[in-house]
């Protein structure tokens, strides 16, 4: 199709003309009239926290840079996820489908790489730029912004050493290509990472010192027991965890609360409940949370919302009733197209304790009903299915964390306005019971495993009972399609035992194999680093 007319094509050419004989060197170099480079931003405080806004919006991309990256990475292919749709097939085949080309592989690498490393590198390197010393009002201002960065940076190289293994430590920026990048050990990155972090616990804000989404000490020294659990060191890990716990500026939730707590629930539920993730809502259970807000610029990330209804929620809309009318999106369900859905192990094997709140009708939709108002069913229990599309991803038992509010108020959109935990405190009493279960001391894992028992009025076990594998199985309960579950087994050395034993298609338990525990380094990116070998993890 032709763009332009005979005139719009004579004014093109005259245009050049006039360029082409009248270039001086008052027309090629123009002066612009603003510009966010880093040599003109970061010159004030102001500059710096502009920066910093940036790179909390460049770790909620992790969440939201397409559709379902971050949902392929964390769930199925474990043991409480699996491919749903018949033409997902991502993990149902191992052999096949994880390769060092699969898109996830590249796009978590480069998120990594390209945007967070980058980004906390930049604020690092110009807040301590020596032309730059006279914008602090005292170095507690200085090192706090520091600290937020390199909070970042440690997320980062955890995130990528928990997937792929040894990988190169980047530590500042570069002005000239580089393309000698070396891996490094696995445990010298976590070493790199918890310096970082130990850095940021000593200088970042109390949470009440700080703005939803943006980072405290509390969230550093979550983070930061993860790492030293992966270093083996385990009574920092309890020092580091115990430090949230006691700090007073935390609790876990056990009384009704919120904007839902006069509305049928329990607390767990309240949780869950739009509006109720900040502390605003009285919330004193979460430490980071992404921020997402409906009908406000840069509110929902690249792909507009929570995508987790989408992903998640079962493709409702295809059941029809007896007379073949479809059901139809609402406010409460949204529109899911069935990408993700739980396994047996995840919706009913762990389910062994029937006065659980977490499997409550408030936490677990089990059962659907015809909401089609044209429907002469309207209302009516959908009888159960057995054709594997149906049952697979169309009509299957999900937790109702992931229902929330329509994004911009559409409902066909499978997206939501709920915004998104990272951490919550329940979480770091999981991961201090694990560090106190692998140091010996199982009988205070237990009591940890019980705070959450009890609020959840789960049965309360003694140390006799606790495993690793309880551990993951309490994890499941508490954090389903919350934590990142991937990342979980992996640093836990547990994937490939558990998808093995608790896949939901026989194909992904028999095709997977022993170094899948890893994930393969993108195979761009070793043909970019043409300066050093950068080894492929082995097995790939």
């Amino acid at each position: 199709m032709k763009i332009f007319n005979i005139n719009s094509k004579k004014a093109i050419g005259m245009c050049f003309m006039a360029l082409l004989f009248s270039c001086n060197d008052d027309f090629l170099f123009e002066e612009p009239l603003s510009s966010l480079s880093a040599d003109n931003t970061l010159v004030s405080v102001a500059g710096f926290e502009t920066y910093m806004t940036g790179l909390s919006w460049a770790a909620r991309e992790e969440y939201s840079q397409d559709d379902n990256t971050f949902f392929i990475t964390n769930f199925p292919g474990t043991d409480v996820g699996e491919d749903a749709g018949a033409e997902y097939f991502t993990y149902r085949n191992w052999i096949s489908y994880l390769t060092s080309v699969t898109p996830e592989v590249n796009k978590n690498w480069n998120w990594a790489y390209g945007t967070m490393l980058p980004q906390a590198n930049t604020v690092i390197v110009y807040a301590n730029k020596e032309g730059n010393n006279g914008i602090w009002v005292s170095d507690a201002q200085k090192n706090a912004v520091i600290a937020e960065a390199k909070f970042y940076r440690a997320y980062a190289h955890n995130f990528l050493a928990n997937l792929y293994g040894d990988i190169p430590i980047v530590d500042t920026i570069l002005n000239v290509p580089k393309y000698d990048y070396a891996r490094q050990e696995r445990q010298k990155v976590y070493e790199f990472a918890k310096n970082d972090l130990e850095f940021a616990s000593k200088w970042l804000p109390s949470v009440d010192q700080t703005k939803p989404g943006r980072i405290s000490k509390g969230i550093a020294d979550h983070l930061l027991t993860e790492l030293y659990i992966s270093l083996g060191q385990f009574d920092k890990a309890i020092e580091s965890a115990s430090r949230v716990i006691d700090s007073g500026e935390y609790k876990l939730m056990t009384s009704r609360f919120g904007n839902s707590k006069d509305q049928p629930g329990d607390v767990f539920s309240d949780l869950f409940r739009d509006g109720n993730y900040n502390r605003s809502s009285g919330n004193m259970e979460s430490l980071y949370v992404w921020q997402f807000e409906s009908f406000t610029a840069g509110g929902g990330g690249t792909r507009d919302g929570n995508q987790a209804v989408r992903n998640f929620g079962p493709f409702f809309v295809k059941i029809s009733d007896p007379n073949g009318l479809p059901n139809v999106p609402t406010n409460e369900m949204g529109r899911g197209v069935g990408r993700v859905r739980g396994t047996i192990y995840s919706l009913y094997d762990i389910w062994n304790d029937d006065n659980d709140i977490r499997n409550s009708e408030f936490n677990m939709r089990r059962d659907f009903y015809f909401n089609n108002p044209k429907s002469q069913y309207f209302g009516q229990l959908v009888p159960k299915r057995t054709s594997a599309e149906d049952t697979l991803r169309s009509m299957y038992s999900y937790p109702r964390k992931i229902e929330g509010e329509p994004w911009n108020l559409n409902n066909t959109s499978g997206r939501t306005s709920k915004d998104v935990y990272v951490y919550r405190l329940a979480e770091t009493y999981l991961l201090r019971a694990e560090a106190y279960f692998r140091k010996g001391e199982a009988s205070k894992a237990a009591e940890d495993l019980n705070a959450l028992r009890r609020r959840s009025n789960a049965g309360l076990i003694s140390g006799n009972d606790v495993t690793l594998d309880f551990i993951l199985d309490e994890r499941a309960r508490e954090l389903l399609f919350e934590e990142p579950r991937r990342r979980t087994l992996i640093r836990m050395g547990k994937l490939v035992e558990r998808v093995r034993k608790y896949g939901l298609l026989e194909s992904s338990r028999s095709t997977i194999q022993d170094h899948n525990g890893l994930w393969p380094i993108p195979q761009v990116a070793i043909d970019a680093n043409i300066g050093e070998d950068l080894e492929q993890n082995p097995g790939y």
